[in-house]
C-alpha cells in the first residue's frame, strides 16, 4: 500500500486513521450523553463527568505512562496501546452499569496521551527534511476529521442503534488502525536510552522547553473557551436557532481542517514567524467575531475563520516542543498533550467564571483574545531567546 500523498509516508497516514478513531472516542460522548444517562439511570451531570474524567486521565496518565515506557520500542508500544484502546471501547459498549463505564473510560484515557506522543514522534522522525510541521499536521488532520465526521457519525449510529453501538464502531475503527500500523509503520527497533526515565525529566528544567509547553496551554485556552461555549454564544448572543448548532460546529471543523494544513506548511518555512503571525491573526479574529456577533451571516463566516486560525498554530506548537526537547521527545509530547487538555479544562472553567461572575457571555470572545495576546508575548519572548542563542553561537 502506497501513500496517497507523495510527501507523507504511508505509515503516517495509518497513524492518522488511529488518531481519527481515538479522538472520536473522546469527542463522541457529548453527542450520546443523554442516551447514556437514561440507559444507566444516572443524571446528565453524572454522565458529564465521563468527559471530565477522560481529560483528567490524559493529563495525569500521559506523562506517567510515557516515562514508564520510555525504553520500549515505538511500534510494539503503539500497537499495544491501540489494543488497550480497542479493549476499552468494547468494555464501554458492554458496561452493565455506570461505574464499569466510568472505569473503562479512565483506562482508555490513560493510554491516549502516550499513544499521541509516540505517534507524533514517529511522524516527525519519518518526515522529509524541513517537513516536520506539515507531517505532524497530517496526524492533527485525523483529529479534525473526528470533529467533522467522527463525532456526528458516531452520534447518528448511537441514535439509530443505541449508544453502545457507537463504542463498537469506534473499537472497529481503532482495530483497523491497528492493522494498518502493523503493516505500514516501519519496525524500527530503537536502542534503549542510556538515561533513566527520571533523568529524562531533567529536560523540563530547560527554559525553552518550559516556554514551548506553556505556549500550548496558554495559546489554546482562549480558543477552547470559545469552542466550549459556542452553542450558547450562537443561540443567546447571535440568535441562531438550536437546529443551526450542528452546522456551525461543522463549519468550525472544516475551518480547523483547512487551517491545520496551511499552518503546518507555513510553520515548515518560518516556524517562529508563522506562529507569532498566526496567533496575532487569531487574536484579531476573536475581537472581530465579538464585534459582529449580532449578525448571523458574519458570525458564521467568523466561526470558520476562528476555527482555521485556531488550528493553524497547533502543528508549529508540536514541532516546537519536538525541537526544544530533542533529548526526551516522547515524554515532552505527552506532557504537551496534557497541556492541551489542561487548556481545555482551564478555558472552560475561566469561561464559566466570565459568564457567571464577569461581564457576560458575549465577553468570552474578548477573554479569548486577551489570552491569545498573552500567548503572543510568550512566543515573542521565546523567539527573542532563540535569536540571542544563535547570536552567541555565531560569535563563538
Amino acid at each position: 500500500m502506497r501513500s496517497i500523498r507523495p510527501d507523507v509516508p504511508a505509515g503516517v497516514l495509518a497513524l492518522m486513521v488511529c488518531v481519527f478513531g481515538v479522538t472520536t472516542g473522546e469527542f463522541v460522548i457529548a453527542g450520546i450523553l443523554p442516551d447514556v444517562a437514561g440507559d444507566l439511570d444516572v443524571s446528565i451531570s453524572a454522565a458529564g463527568l465521563l468527559v471530565t474524567a477522560y481529560a483528567i486521565g490524559m493529563i495525569v496518565g500521559g506523562p506517567v505512562l510515557t516515562a514508564l515506557t520510555s525504553r520500549t520500542a515505538r511500534k510494539p508500544l503503539i500497537t499495544g496501546l491501540l489494543a488497550i484502546v480497542v479493549a476499552g471501547n468494547l468494555a464501554s459498549a458492554l458496561a452493565p452499569n455506570y461505574p464499569v463505564l466510568f472505569a473503562a473510560r479512565i483506562v482508555t484515557s490513560l493510554v491516549t496521551a502516550t499513544f499521541f506522543a509516540n505517534a507524533i514522534v514517529i511522524a516527525a522522525s519519518s518526515a522529509p527534511p524541513g517537513k516536520q510541521a506539515s507531517t505532524v499536521s497530517t496526524l492533527v488532520f485525523g483529529m479534525n476529521l473526528s470533529m467533522i465526521l467522527g463525532a456526528p457519525i458516531g452520534t447518528l449510529i448511537g441514535n439509530g442503534f443505541g449508544w453502545r453501538s457507537t463504542f463498537v464502531a469506534i473499537a472497529a475503527c481503532c482495530a483497523l488502525g491497528w492493522m494498518l500500523v502493523r503493516r505500514l509503520v516501519p519496525d524500527v527497533r530503537e536502542a534503549a536510552p542510556a538515561t533513566s526515565a527520571v533523568a529524562e525529566l531533567r529536560v523540563f528544567r530547560r527554559r525553552d522547553v518550559q516556554l514551548a509547553i506553556a505556549l500550548t496551554a496558554v495559546g489554546n485556552a482562549g480558543l477552547l473557551a470559545v469552542f466550549t461555549f459556542l452553542a450558547p454564544l450562537s443561540t443567546d448572543v447571535t440568535g441562531f436557532a438550536d437546529g443551526a448548532i450542528p452546522l456551525l460546529l461543522l463549519t468550525y471543523g472544516v475551518g480547523a481542517a483547512v487551517g491545520n494544513v496551511i499552518g503546518g506548511r507555513l510553520s515548515d518555512r518560518a516556524p517562529m514567524a508563522a506562529q507569532s503571525g498566526l496567533l496575532a491573526a487569531l487574536a484579531a479574529a476573536l475581537v472581530l467575531i465579538w464585534t459582529v456577533s449580532g449578525n448571523r451571516v458574519l458570525t458564521a463566516i467568523m466561526v470558520f475563520v476562528v476555527g482555521a486560525l485556531g488550528f493553524s498554530v497547533i502543528p508549529g506548537m508540536q514541532a516546537r516542543v519536538l525541537t526544544t526537547a530533542a533529548e526526551a521527545p516522547t515524554l515532552a509530547m505527552a506532557v504537551n498533550a496534557s497541556a492541551y487538555q489542561l487548556a481545555a479544562a482551564l478555558g472552560a472553567w475561566l469561561g464559566g467564571r466570565v459568564v457567571n461572575d464577569g461581564p457576560g457571555l458575549r465577553s468570552i470572545y474578548l477573554f479569548a483574545a486577551a489570552t491569545t495576546v498573552v500567548a503572543i508575548l510568550l512566543g515573542g519572548y521565546a523567539w527573542r531567546r532563540d535569536r540571542a542563542a544563535v547570536a552567541v553561537t555565531s560569535a563563538s
